[in-house]
Formats: C-alpha cells, structure tokens, sequence
C-alpha cells in the first residue's frame, strides 16, 4: 500500500488530490479543485496550501511523493513549467521545490498527454503493456509514448507531440499547421471543420441539428457536432465519419513507426467511439503494415472522465519507481 498526492494544474482549474495505491489498483481518496489563479507563483502557493489542508483533514494519509500534471512545454528534469499555450505567464516557473520543501518528499512533473499515459499504462486500459501509445483527443491532440516498459519523453520533453504532423497539404488548422493531426482530430479542429461544413451545407439550402441560426457559426462546438449526430443529423454523422478517417490515418503512421501493443484513446473517442471507431479501423486496414496492424488493439481510455487526477498520481507513482 502506497499514498500519493497529485496536483493537475489547468489554464481554468486545479486540482489537489490524494490517491491509494494497492497492488496493481489505484482509489481516490479525496480531491480538492478551484480556479487557477492568474499569477502563477499565487497558484503554487494555493496548491500547496490545499495539500496542507487536505493532509489534515485526513490524517492517516501520509503520501510518498507528489506528482504534476500540466499542459506542456515543459522541463520534467528540472520541474519548470514553459508558457504553455493555456498558461501564458507560467514562463519558467519552477512547480517542484515549493512542494519538497514543504513535504520533504519526492516530487515530479510531466505534461499532460505523458501523465495520462503513465496513468492508463500503471492502471488503465493499457495495464500488462510493454509498449503502449496513449492519445489525447481532447482540446487538442498530444500522445503520450511507453516504449519498451517505460515512459518515453524524448531529449526535450517533446516526444509524442504528433498534433504537429500533417496529414494533409489543406484542412482544419490545428497547433499552428493547416491540415494536421491535430487540426481533425481535436476539439478545437472539429469545431473549425464544421463550421465550413455548415456554412456550405446550409448554403445550400439544408438544415441540420448543428445550427440553428440563433448565433455565429464560429461558436460551434464540438459537443454540438456529438448531440447532434446521437439524434442522426445527417450532417454531424459526415463530420464524425470524417474525423474517424483521419484518425486512422494518423494512428497508421503511429503503428508502422512504434509498432504498439495498444493504443489508448481519451476524451472525443471515449464520448463517440460508436461513430468513430468503424472509419478509422477502414483506414488503418488501408495505411497501416498488415501484421503490426494486427497486433495493434485501439481501446478507448479505461479511467474515464477521472482521467486528469488519475494521470497526475501516477507521475508520483512513476517518480517512486524510478
């Protein structure tokens, strides 16, 4: 048995939680969230005083090491936080010495993509693995690589970030490149592919269930493309249907480049998987090398909407094993 704290920072909220690790199975012991501060040395200060709060309500919670999730770019060796995209002014901020010299435990801090990695790999949907690919899908698309039994972060912390490939010369844009990974597969590139869609949909005459032309096209959501489509709106099954091929194209190039065991799919695939999942299997049986297509399984994430205070527990738990 093993206590463990994490700490999952976000551009709008945070999370302190204590979690107990028994055998190969993980409990959540109790969670304290709030707004992220905007000063960002504020918020680590607030972080550390909700552990401290947390420690004495429950006494007999005695963690063995604290770990960080938060969005990247970041230095895990030396626990700085580097702008990231939804945390602008956290611009070399150090996260891990405010919690050691408070604790005097060990401390540790991944991005986002790589803790729910560790967290699916450690008790998940990829529990048993030895080489495993987890992906985000959410907000936008990150993966998190464990080759060969362990977490692969690469020479900068920037391993896994195939939101950045280009899947085709033109499309939705999505981190920063028209036609990527991220720009079809990602919430925020869904939204910007519907809109074109709707707005030559109903430019020709057609409605559907995604707008109803009570607001500009641009705040088109993502969750509306799914509410839609579970009500069969012709138009939200096109769009999904879409997504998935270009998710299996992408998890193609995945397959013959790292040759996984299995890949793990959080946040979209786990809401949509019905849609989803019959585009990008025809994909990857079209893209992918045949025998390492084969072995492949695509599972989407076993730890459900929990997922965020499960991945930062287990970069603590990663950090304790060494």
């Amino acid at each position: 048995m093993r206590d463990l704290a994490g700490i999952d920072i976000g551009g709008t909220k945070c999370a302190v939680t204590l979690g107990r690790q028994e055998g190969d199975g993980i409990s959540i012991l109790c969670k304290e969230k709030f707004p992220t501060p905007k000063d960002p040395h504020k918020a680590v200060g607030r972080m550390v005083s909700a552990l401290e709060y947390l420690l004495k309500k429950y006494p007999h919670v005695r963690p063995e090491a604290v770990g960080i999730s938060c969005g990247g770019p970041l230095d895990s060796e030396k626990g700085l936080i580097l702008s990231p995209p939804n945390l602008p002014a956290w611009d070399g901020i150090d996260v891990l010495t405010p919690f050691q010299d408070a604790f005097h435990i060990p401390a540790a801090v991944q991005n986002d993509a790589n803790a729910c990695a560790l967290a699916e790999w450690m008790w998940g949907a990829g529990r048993g693995t030895q080489n495993m690919i987890f992906l985000t899908f959410g907000t936008g698309l990150g993966a998190g690589l464990i080759l060969d039994g362990r977490l692969y972060s690469g020479t900068t912390d920037l391993a896994g970030e195939v939101g950045h490939v280009r899947l085709r010369e033109d499309g939705p844009r999505g981190y920063g490149k028209k036609g990527s990974f991220e720009g079809y597969c990602s919430g925020g590139g869904i939204a910007r592919l519907t809109a074109d869609y709707v707005r030559e949909w109903t430019g020709a005459g057609r409605k559907t269930a995604i707008w109803d032309g009570s607001r500009s096209m641009d705040e088109i959501t993502t969750a509306d493309v799914g509410i839609a489509a579970e009500a069969g709106d012709e138009l939200a099954l096109l769009i999904l249907q879409k997504t998935g091929r270009m998710l299996g194209r992408g998890i193609s190039i995945l397959i013959d480049i790292l040759n996984p065991q299995k890949i793990v799919i959080g946040s979209i695939f786990l809401r949509q998987e019905s849609i989803l999942r019959c585009p990008m299997e025809e994909m990857i049986r079209k893209e992918a090398l045949p025998f390492s297509e084969k072995i492949c399984q695509i599972v989407p994430a076993g730890l459900g909407e929990e997922l965020g205070d499960y991945a930062a527990l287990s970069v603590a738990g990663n950090r304790l094993a060494g």
